[in-house]
């Protein structure tokens, strides 16, 4: 299968490969310098003081959203060029809840545990080495699991088709979600720091 800037864009796929390369550890590289290197700040979150991963996320997912509605619009890169990895509602949902624990639980996700460790953080080692191991014993055991893993399978999906309305609604909608959600979580901040400042304000 060739790759969407391949098919896209006519570059080769020794090209592609190093731009992938190159824009990832752009990306990591940003993500380290806004402190998502650091357990602290990325749990932040689940307490009301930070929200910084929420901002970053909601930010690249709209940026690329809008990117990739407008490529396709133009058919620079049509979506169907672009790999999007099939849907099992409840082996996702399932998998979902798990990532979440272990985020709350360890202060990382996949990603930046790698950006963790990269910067050499003790803490993101281990959580790679605990995906690692998950990793490993999921595939060791895969034939215990291999029937709930490929149950409630609903193919290549997206949320307009699968919704029965417009792209461009889908894209409007999903901005305006994430515009509204990125203040109210800025007016939560604010209440939970003047409550945070009251408190030391009173010791």
């Amino acid at each position: 299968m060739e790759l969407p800037l391949v098919l896209g864009m006519g570059m080769s796929h020794t090209a592609e490969m190093v731009s992938a390369v190159l824009i990832g550890s752009g990306f990591g590289f940003v993500l380290e310098r806004a402190g998502f290197g650091r357990a602290d700040n990325l749990a932040s979150i689940f307490y009301g003081r930070d929200f910084r991963v929420m901002r970053v996320m909601f930010t690249a997912i709209v940026t690329s959203m809008v990117g990739l509605y407008f490529l396709d619009l133009t058919g620079v890169m049509p979506l169907a060029n672009i790999g999007i990895l099939p849907t099992y509602v409840l082996p996702q949902l399932v998998g979902g809840t798990l990532l979440g624990a272990g985020f709350i639980i360890g202060g990382y996700c996949p990603g930046t545990s790698i950006v963790a460790t990269t910067s050499g953080k003790v803490d993101g080692m281990l959580f790679v080495g605990g995906l690692f191991t998950g990793g490993l014993l999921f595939t060791a055991a895969y034939d215990v699991f291999a029937g709930f893993h490929s149950s409630t399978f609903l193919g290549r999906v997206l949320l307009h088709e699968y919704f029965g309305i417009s792209s461009a609604f889908m894209v409007l909608a999903v901005v305006l979600f994430a515009v509204g959600s990125l203040y109210a979580v800025t007016r939560i901040e604010s209440v939970v720091q003047r409550r945070l400042a009251a408190k030391e304000e009173s010791r």
